[in-house]
């Protein structure tokens, strides 16, 4: 689907979590994900919509992230984003624009 979609041109790898055994929140899912690119969690971001598999995943390998919030407001108590976004383009500028 990745590869139909045009999708494998934009990134440089991507982890399915039906073959890594793990599913987020899982660290085991972000750890195979950058292996699978070869890069360090160190100055990662996560960005998505859930706030517990994007969100909570994210606070429990210690990076940043940005929750696509879609106009939804912010329920959870025990963890937060860095950012909210209301949608993924406006994530994405976030993150390039904090990076620099």
């Amino acid at each position: 689907m990745i590869r139909n979609a045009g999708l494998d041109a934009l990134v440089d790898g991507w982890v399915i979590s039906e073959r890594a055994g793990h599913k987020k929140p899982a660290p085991e899912i972000f750890l195979a994900a950058a292996a699978t690119t070869g890069a360090s969690l160190d100055g990662a971001w996560v960005i998505g919509d859930s706030p517990r598999a994007d969100i909570a995943g994210a606070d429990g390998i210690g990076v940043r992230s940005v929750w696509v919030s879609g106009g939804r407001p912010w329920t959870e108590a025990d963890y937060r984003p860095t950012l909210v976004a209301d949608d993924t383009a406006s994530a994405i500028h976030h993150v390039i624009r904090t990076s620099r």
